[in-house]
């Protein structure tokens, strides 16, 4: 079914019956280059958390100004603007919750996920789903959160070709009510970041590394396509760090534009 922001809402409602968070702001449109580069331009003017879904995303940006590709029957793309109160320290760790979000809601609805560090969402050891979270300070103090969440629901081989590496995608999620899946999705983001601005990513440690994909794996850090580190991938601390066995010792490695990749 068509993406409609009535739907949605009602979706939505449904769903938080027996719930109470903040408002939120529904908006489709069919067409924009990046939802998220949208809200980052209009948080300092927001007044209300704000949903953008586009129909069809035609500049999508990963982390470290990667594109995100997509195409408007396959890809569900959306991003959501979140107010909390606190500067951006307070944001320590939130990409790794909201995976940890997405991710719970994905394997209710029936799709086997895994998170990888520090923001990817793996199906049988396949990118499934992307998240980006950059921030914005409002006139007040307080931080606008602006989240993107990329979903391949079904990837064309054309798509996957241009994408220049094998991905995941969840057919079963392409049968779904379109409305339908973004209620659930957004719903799991509401309860998380209701969470967060309570208590912060020490609420999401134990439950990220339930998810963790490469726990007691070895792999390498990798920046600007340079090794940096190696080790065992043992989880995550209480800020999002990844905490890696090494040669001399553990250490933690800060998310940054850093990747991650496991060994041969």
């Amino acid at each position: 079914m068509r993406l409609e922001e009535k739907a949605i809402e009602q979706a939505l409602y449904q769903l938080n019956q027996a719930n109470e968070y903040p408002a939120i702001s529904i908006e489709v449109v069919e067409r924009t280059g990046s939802t998220n580069a949208d809200l980052m331009q209009r948080a300092k003017n927001l007044n209300t958390p704000t949903l953008l879904v586009a129909r069809d995303q035609t500049a999508g940006k990963g982390r470290a100004g990667r594109s995100w590709l997509s195409t408007p029957d396959g890809v569900l793309t959306f991003s959501l603007a979140w107010e909390f109160p606190a500067g951006a320290q307070a944001l320590m760790g939130l990409p790794l919750a909201v995976g940890v979000a997405i991710a719970e809601r994905l394997q209710q609805l029936g799709v086997p996920v895994k998170l990888k560090w520090p923001n990817d969402i793996l199906k049988e050891s396949k990118k499934l789903a992307g998240i980006l979270v950059e921030s914005q300070m409002s006139p007040t103090g307080s931080s606008w959160a602006i989240i993107g969440i990329g979903l391949n629901l079904r990837v064309p081989d054309e798509l996957e070709q241009s994408i220049g590496q094998a991905v995941a995608d969840a057919t079963w999620l392409a049968q779904m009510d379109r409305n339908q899946l973004v209620a659930q999705l957004l719903q799991a983001l509401q309860a998380a970041l209701t969470e967060f601005s309570l208590q912060g990513f020490a609420a999401f440690v134990e439950r990220w590394n339930r998810l963790h994909a490469h726990v007691n794996q070895a792999v390498m850090i990798i920046d600007q396509q340079t090794i940096v580190q190696q080790g065992i991938a043992l989880g995550v601390d209480h800020q999002g760090c990844l905490i890696l066995q090494t040669e001399n010792g553990t250490v933690l490695i800060h998310s940054g534009d850093v990747s991650l990749r496991p060994l041969p």
